[in-house]
């Protein structure tokens, strides 16, 4: 299975939409297009995972980075994910205390850092 990334940009806030799987070789895709997005000036950041079917360690990984990158910026990375095997994965890693996991793309949007 491949990734596949598309971005827009809903107020102030840039949407990564992501689909296919997160894994050890598709998750570098995923890493370009955060690293390109935050070089861009991109610093307060969507990432759409309603169309991801498998995510890994790697892509974790990624999603860290990610954060930690906006984060040097002032900026933020929120979660849209509402599948139940992947939000297992934030629960057991205990990630879901470190990304902010919403429900909708629009919940994530309006919400105030």
């Amino acid at each position: 299975m491949d990734l596949s990334l598309s971005t827009r940009t809903v107020g102030d806030r840039t949407v990564v939409e992501v689909g296919g799987e997160i894994d050890v070789y598709t998750a570098p895709k995923l890493r370009e297009q955060l690293v390109e997005l935050v070089n861009d000036g991109s610093y307060h950041l969507v990432v759409d995972m309603e169309g991801v079917d498998f995510l890994d360690s790697t892509g974790l990984g990624v999603l860290v980075g990610g954060l930690k990158r906006v984060r040097a910026h002032e900026g933020s990375l929120r979660l849209v994910c509402n599948q139940e095997r992947i939000l297992k994965i934030f629960r057991i890693t205990g990630l879901t205390k470190v990304f902010p996991i919403h429900q909708t793309v629009d919940e994530a949007v309006a919400a105030t850092d």
